[in-house]
C-alpha cells in the first residue's frame, strides 16, 4: 500500500491546533513477506508537546522516528509531520573530528541556506543556548561525551524545524551528566517551544522528561499503553512521584517482555 504524507493545512487557525505529528493506521515490513515491524500505530501529537517512546528492544521505536523524520518510508497508513519536517539526533553525536564544534553547527545551518555572512553569528546562539558557548573554536576531540552532545543537540536544532527527534540521546552518557543534560533539555524544549520524540530504554528518564509517555509492545511494534505525567510537581529523576509512576510502567513493560517472549 502506499503511504501518503499529507500536507499541513493553510489556514491558520488551523494550524494552531493541528497535531505536530498525526500517525495514522502506520505498518512497517522491511520486505514483501516478513513479518510486520509496525502495525497499525495511530498516534497524535501535539505542537509543542514532549512525548517519550518506551518498549523493548527490537520492537521498533527507532524504525517509527525514521519512518517519522521521512528516510524509512512507511509501508501502509499516512505520515504528516507538516511541511517543515523533523529534524533527528541519535545515540552517537557523529560530529565531524576535523571541524570545530561551531563548524559542525555552521555546516548544518549552509545545508539550510544560511548565508555565510549569519552562520558565525547563528552557531554561536546556539551553543549559547545549549550552554557552550565559548566553545565554538573547540575540536570534538577536547569536548567530553555531555559536551558533544550539547553540540549535536545545537546542530538538530540549528535545522529550525518545529519537531526534534532524539534516539536514546544520553544512553552511552554517565549518569551525572545525563541528569545534568536532562535539566538542560527541558530548559531548551520550554525556550523553543519544540515538538519532542524521545525514545529511551531508561523508564525513569521517560517520566523524568515527558508530558506523556507510550509504551510500544513487540512483533509487531504496536502502542498498547500511554500515561500523562504531572508536570506541575518534582521532576527529578530520583523524586518519590517519578519513582512511583516509573515502578509502575516498569511493571507493564516486563509484562510486555514476558508475553512477546512466550
Amino acid at each position: 500500500m502506499s503511504v501518503d504524507r499529507e500536507v499541513s493545512v493553510d489556514s491558520a487557525s488551523e494550524r494552531r491546533t493541528a497535531p505536530a505529528v498525526r500517525l495514522s493506521g502506520v505498518g512497517k515490513r522491511f520486505t514483501t513477506d516478513g513479518a510486520p515491524v509496525l502495525d497499525g500505530i495511530d498516534l497524535a501529537i501535539a505542537p509543542g508537546e514532549f512525548v517519550c517512546l518506551l518498549g523493548a528492544s527490537g520492537c521498533g521505536k527507532s524504525t517509527l522516528l525514521s519512518i517519522m523524520a521521512g528516510p524509512e518510508p512507511a509501508t501502509s497508513g499516512s505520515v504528516d509531520v507538516g511541511r517543515e519536517g523533523a529534524a533527528l539526533m541519535f545515540q552517537e553525536p557523529a560530529l565531524f573530528p576535523w571541524l570545530t564544534a561551531g563548524a559542525n553547527i555552521e555546516l548544518a545551518l549552509r545545508l539550510r541556506g544560511v548565508p555565510a555572512s549569519g552562520r558565525r553569528a547563528r552557531a554561536g546562539e546556539l551553543l549559547d543556548l545549549v550552554r557552550l558557548g565559548g566553545a565554538g573554536d573547540k575540536r570534538v576531540h577536547e569536548l567530553s561525551g555531555g559536551m558533544r552532545q550539547r553540540v549535536a543537540l545545537a546542530r538538530s536544532l540549528a535545522q529550525e524545524r518545529p519537531v526534534l527527534l532524539m534516539d536514546e540521546p544520553f544512553a552511552a552518557l554517565d549518569a551525572i551528566t545525563r541528569d545534568l543534560l536532562h535539566d538542560e533539555l527541558e530548559r531548551i524544549w520550554r525556550e523553543t517551544g519544540r515538538t519532542i520524540v524521545f525514545v529511551t530504554h531508561n523508564v525513569r528518564e521517560a517520566v523524568r522528561l515527558g508530558e506523556r509517555v507510550l509504551l510500544m509492545s513487540s512483533r509487531p511494534g504496536r502502542i498498547v499503553r500511554e500515561w500523562r505525567v504531572d508536570t506541575s510537581g518534582q521532576r527529578r529523576i530520583g523524586a518519590p512521584e517519578v519513582a512511583a509512576l516509573a515502578d509502575e510502567i516498569t511493571n507493564d513493560l516486563r509484562t510486555e517482555i514476558r508475553r512477546h517472549a512466550a
